[in-house]
């Protein structure tokens, strides 16, 4: 079958869900949309999509994409009594895609339940956020089959030409993925410790983190993140909360595997530092959906600073 000639369905508008579908439509993709508030994915019937009411309007697409925030929910788009599953008059997608971030075990599991309903299942999750996809500098890494890894890969493609890695069959795709995340968490608070060191020293944190960007230490990573260190500006790309479930899915894997992880279990103690200070805001709840890089403010007040913004333009290297 032609690229463009499959049809897409696509269960997910959140910040990264819309962009990433975009891309698909941009690529010259069939692509039908549900998500659970019908307004989100709205703006994308302007660019090609097709929004449907039922999530059982997807079950005729030849591949099926999602993208949601846990297990529990990817198992109640695809399973549930309203789920793509529910109306099996017209099928089943053949391939199913996902690029969540889930635990291993509910991944294997909707894994054994689709093939027993006569579906692959693909794991790819992704890495990166909003600006990062509409930079065209995203990045996968996909599992399952081999077969229908190579039917989804020029897809993958399309929505993440920094790169798609096939690791090999299973769950493989999402032990890759949480150690990412993992270290996402680590780096970034191993990150915000130095830049405040230098800060209370005397160094702005501009000009450091300038410096840092321009080393070997530097990385897409760092130089993104610096506009939010410098200005304070705490815009949602990932939450604590979803940073907080990455972490413990990572240190579980440590307990079961026998891994040591001490830097790991140092740093999720940090991060759950964040919740509880959280409660000094006016809002904690309102707080908590800020980006995780607002750890700094909690770092910060364990260090006896009070930050400001150095209100300074810092390129984030994604710039287009």
């Amino acid at each position: 079958m032609a690229k463009n000639d499959q049809k897409i369905g696509w269960i997910g508008m959140g910040r990264m869900g819309s962009p990433m579908a975009e891309r698909l439509l941009k690529a010259g993709y069939d692509v039908s949309i549900w998500n659970r508030t019908r307004a989100k994915a709205e703006p994308l019937a302007a660019k090609g999509g097709k929004v449907v009411d039922k999530l059982a309007d997807l079950a005729g697409a030849d591949v099926l994409f999602s993208i949601v925030s846990t297990g529990k929910d990817l198992k109640e788009v695809y399973f549930g009594r309203d789920g793509v599953a529910s109306g099996r008059h017209g099928g089943l997608p053949k391939v199913f895609v996902d690029c969540s971030t889930i635990a291993v075990e509910d991944s294997a599991d909707i894994r054994n339940k689709l093939k027993e309903l006569g579906a692959d299942f693909v794991a790819a999750p992704i890495s990166g956020n909003a600006k990062v996809i509409k930079a065209g500098r995203l990045s996968s890494v996909v599992s399952g089959t081999e077969g229908a890894c190579k039917t989804i890969m020029p897809m993958m493609e399309a929505i993440a030409p920094a790169g798609v890695s096939y690791v090999g069959e299973g769950e493989l795709a999402r032990i890759c993925k949480i150690a990412h995340n993992v270290m996402l968490g680590v780096v970034i608070e191993n990150l915000i410790e130095i830049t405040l060191l230098a800060n209370k020293m005397g160094v702005p944190r501009h000009a450091f983190l300038a410096f840092m960007n321009n080393s070997v230490m530097g990385s897409m990573f760092t130089r993104y993140k610096s506009p939010a260190l410098v200005n304070l500006d705490w815009t949602t790309t990932f939450t604590p909360e979803l940073l907080r479930k990455d972490m413990d899915l990572g240190l579980g894997l440590g307990r079961e595997w026998d891994v040591a992880m001490p830097v790991t279990a140092a740093a999720r103690e940090v991060l759950q530092n964040h919740f509880g200070t959280a409660i000094l805001q006016a809002n904690p709840e309102a707080y908590l959906e800020k980006d995780f890089a607002a750890m700094m403010e909690t770092m910060a007040l364990a260090s006896g600073m009070k930050l400001e913004s150095e209100n300074k333009n810092v390129p984030t290297g994604l710039e287009t």
